[in-house]
């Protein structure tokens, strides 16, 4: 059961629109890649390493099978360079020699029927002499004397502010906790694919499903030694992503192509199979931190001081992103003088560990609220009050150094939370719970965290983002750019968007289908932008489109949709231009020292409590939520419904990563329960409950005031629940999933230290 909560005098009743892709969803119309049909396609499948790092000393293809009908390719064939573009060419496109983990891949076959394909990888071998001593634990990899590459870490942060030795001096309460979170499956429904065609106009056309067309076109471009008006990257209906949809794409796309070239033109279908998919793609990031917090007699906190460790796997990938924004969000949203993060991504023989929902947030956030609640009960303090004390208000400085505005609500979205769900209340009655005879404990946890929405400081403006509004003759409009929809709404959003700055009706307007031959470069799909940052854009294109059909066509100041599309007519017949484009402005107060970690972040924060009730079996230890309230001030709802299902998705992955989902790893780095047998995530049957609470202010930077929310809901989840179980069972718990068998072995210590 879910409940959309409007907060009294905040949220306007507005209509949400029916999505526009919905039909086309529910009726199978929409064809995912693997739906696309094709003549004469050739199926495509990948040879990979089987150990943890290592040397490939010998590929050999059986001389007594007949490849003829086959297309092989392997890093011999890669006209272009052998790595896939990313922040930094470290990762091949195909194994030479070397290699840094299970799974990599060294080979690429290819054949019209599925069935032969799968006979042909029985006969093909590799000899393989492995490293010695794989890395796998980040504490390990700091310490270890073999590395991956130099120190074995891609990137060292360090924000810095105040005096955290002195401030250590006049702390009259101090905690230091050790905290881990794991990997974490993104779980889409739809695996990763991609279909590569060479066209007979000898442009390559790779189509599949992504989130960042533009990425694929630039590591096609790098690897086919192609120029770019030789390539044409298309977006099909994609399920699902999460970030897991960013970077791993251009990998596969430059497989298909790779194949797709050396066919001589046949088109190429690669579809990962999910345990496949499971097993090589990114993860989030398992994260390592070790806080101190320091306060003083009354709560209030004297010095955040947070080492935070993130396992990048083995090549660099997105985890200075991931770690950068992980090391942002680490002080939470709370008022601090003295504040030191420093924040290390290091080299492990795993897998790359990507983008996930959140990208760093909830590991260092997951860290810090746990730790809060280790400082409360150290203190005395009930957790809220704790919380309340520390809260920013407008008029203080951010742990960035920023002068925190007027879009700051952390102390309103708490209050709400807690008058919502009925806080002290619930405490209340658990105490008496747990007091008597009952076959369970039960406790109560919150957490309160704030996300910014975009990328981080000048990325937005490195960006340099830009969309095209296009009129027709008859009156419709026609959205272009790079944005996706992956099931997210962004499809709906972006056209409400302008259908509103146009003041026309939604089904006059349409978003055009990604396809970089089309579109511009309005950034990927990625960091809570698409409806904050592109909606503005589009937001803007919309009013320049009106003034010029104003200037001229005479478009009157209030208008038909007739009378619109009599002016779309007549501009077109006269051979005048209805194409309009906006590109990106930076805020005038967006400073930001990227090697410092100084100044303002984000354009926008949205802000947050969250709260967690809980009910833990005395005999089991199976752990069950009651009932969840999500509170967040998002600046404008331009959808309500979606944002709610937005939020609800969000906090059904954070009770998964609190409570089921465990990545184990065999010893050879593969991941052991690759299979949606052994790899649990939540059910409906193990939700509990929703309340959903949207506070509106309308001070984003967004259409309206909109903020991002897609990140935000993934922060929260863990750090309640494991603070509500804490209560539950009176025991430290410092990391998660907090399965059973974890709070067994928790319990049995706990026990055995209060016997000695």
């Amino acid at each position: 059961m879910t409940k959309l909560l409007e907060v009294a005098g905040e949220m306007e009743k507005r209509n949400s629109p029916k999505r526009v892709d919905g039909l086309s969803k529910i009726t199978g119309k929409a064809l995912y890649v693997d739906d696309i049909p094709l003549n004469g396609v050739l199926h495509a499948s990948t040879i990979r390493s089987s150990c943890a790092g290592g040397v490939v000393e010998e590929l050999t293809f059986d001389p007594t099978f007949d490849w003829t009908p086959f297309v092989v390719v392997t890093a011999q064939d890669i006209p272009g360079l052998n790595a896939i573009k990313m922040l930094e060419n470290d990762q091949p496109v195909l194994v030479d020699r070397v290699f840094r983990h299970a799974g990599e891949p060294l080979a690429l076959l290819a054949h019209s029927d599925p069935c032969m394909l799968e006979t042909a990888l029985r006969h093909v071998h590799v000899r393989e002499t492995p490293l010695a001593h794989p890395v796998f634990e980040i504490d390990e990899s700091l310490d270890a004397e073999s590395t991956i590459i130099p120190d074995n870490v891609y990137t060292d942060y360090l924000l810095n502010k105040g005096d955290v030795e002195q401030a250590q001096k006049n702390a009259e309460c101090l905690i230091v906790e050790r905290l881990l979170t794991p990997s974490q499956e993104q779980l889409y429904i739809e695996p990763q694919g991609m279909i590569a065609v060479l066209q007979e106009d000898g442009v390559l056309r790779i189509e599949g499903s992504m989130q960042c067309p533009f990425y694929v076109l630039d590591a096609l471009e790098q690897c086919t030694g192609l120029d770019k008006n030789r390539l044409q990257v298309v977006q099909s209906t994609t399920g699902g992503a999460f970030g897991g949809k960013e970077d791993y794409p251009s990998m596969i796309a430059c497989h298909a192509a790779l194949l797709a070239l050396k066919s001589g033109g046949l088109p190429v279908k690669l579809i990962y199979e999910r345990s496949e998919d499971l097993r090589v793609t990114p993860k989030r990031h398992p994260s390592r931190s070790l806080v101190r917090l320091g306060a003083n007699s009354e709560g209030e906190l004297q010095f955040i001081d947070m080492d935070f460790a993130i396992d990048g796997g083995a090549y660099r990938t997105l985890s200075p992103v991931v770690l950068s924004r992980g090391v942002i969000h680490a002080p939470g949203p709370y008022r601090c003088a003295n504040i030191r993060v420093r924040g290390r991504a290091v080299a492990t023989n795993h897998p790359p560990f990507g983008a996930f929902r959140g990208f760093g947030a909830p590991q260092s956030i997951f860290a810090l609220e746990v730790a809060m609640d280790r400082l409360a009960a150290k203190l005395n303090m009930d957790p809220a009050e704790l919380r309340r004390k520390n809260l920013l208000h407008r008029g203080d400085v951010s742990p960035t150094g920023d002068l925190v505005g007027e879009d700051c609500f952390a102390q309103e979205i708490l209050d709400e939370a807690l008058r919502v769900s009925h806080y002290y209340e619930r405490q209340d009655a658990f105490r008496v719970w747990n007091a008597a005879p009952h076959d369970t404990f039960r406790g109560i946890g919150l957490a309160t965290f704030a996300h910014g929405a975009g990328f981080t400081g000048n990325g937005e403006l490195y960006l340099a983002s830009r969309v095209f509004l296009q009129a027709h003759a008859d009156g419709q409009v026609e959205i272009l750019c790079s944005n996706t929809e992956m099931g997210q709404g962004a499809a709906t959003t972006l056209v409400q968007i302008a259908a509103d700055a146009l003041k026309l009706p939604l089904e006059q307007v349409h978003l055009a289908q990604t396809d970089t031959a089309r579109v511009p470069n309005s950034g990927p799909t990625v960091a809570s932008r698409t409806c904050m940052v592109v909606g503005d854009l589009i937001e803007k294109a919309a009013q320049r489109l009106l003034q010029k059909l104003r200037d001229e066509g005479g478009l009157a100041q209030t208008f038909t949709p007739a009378e619109f599309n009599a002016v779309c007519l007549r501009m077109q017949e006269s051979g005048k231009d209805l194409l309009v484009s906006a590109s990106y402005q930076p805020p005038v107060d967006m400073l930001w020292d990227e090697k410092s970690f100084t100044g303002r972040a984000y354009a926008s924060y949205a802000w947050a409590a969250y709260i967690a009730e809980v009910e833990v079996d005395k005999l089991t230890l199976e752990t069950r939520v009651l009932n969840f309230t999500a509170a967040q001030e998002i600046g404008h709802a331009v959808h309500p419904q979606i944002v709610q299902g937005q939020i609800e998705g969000g906090v059904v992955q954070g009770i998964g990563y609190a409570l089921y989902e465990n990545v184990l790893w065999n010893p050879f780095g593969v991941m052991a329960n690759d299979r949606l047998t052994n790899y649990i995530i939540p059910t409906t049957a193990d939700i509990g409950p929703l309340q959903i609470v949207l506070m509106e202010k309308g001070l984003g930077a967004g259409p309206k005031g909109a903020k991002g929310v897609g990140e935000l809901p993934m922060d929260g989840p863990a750090p309640a629940i494991v603070n509500a179980i804490q209560q539950a069972l009176k025991i430290d718990v410092a990391q998660i999933p907090a399965m059973p068998e974890l709070l067994l072995d928790l319990s049995r210590a706990q026990r055995g230290s209060q016997c000695q």
